[in-house]
């Protein structure tokens, strides 16, 4: 029964995350869109009424940099501090605790 239990805990948990990994790229998409959206209107009103500097570019490159940290977390391309990254350091920190504990 012991065994029956820790397979639908694990498999709950499992369908946790998906959920939760479904809504964050839910969330990317919507700010995508937005991103779109906002820029061109952005765009049109500065080329409309003074294309003599173009200031929606700042907007652009700001809100666009931060959609890119977004999508590289999103889908675990962060080459220095990944998922992966996370595990080793919590492991790690773990282990030490754990040598402390018994010395």
């Amino acid at each position: 029964m012991e065994v029956i239990m820790e397979n639908y805990n694990e498999e709950y948990e499992r369908y946790q995350r998906a959920k939760k990994h479904v809504e964050e790229i839910r969330g990317f998409y919507a700010n995508l869109i937005a991103y779109f959206v906002v820029n061109i209107f952005l765009m049109y009103i500065n080329l409309r009424y003074s294309p003599q500097y173009l200031w929606f570019l700042w907007s652009a490159g700001g809100w666009g940099i931060g959609l890119l940290f977004h999508a590289m977390k999103l889908f675990n391309f962060a080459p220095f501090l990944g998922k992966d990254w996370e595990e080793r350091k919590l492991k790690e920190f773990m282990e030490e605790e754990k040598k402390r504990k018994y010395e």
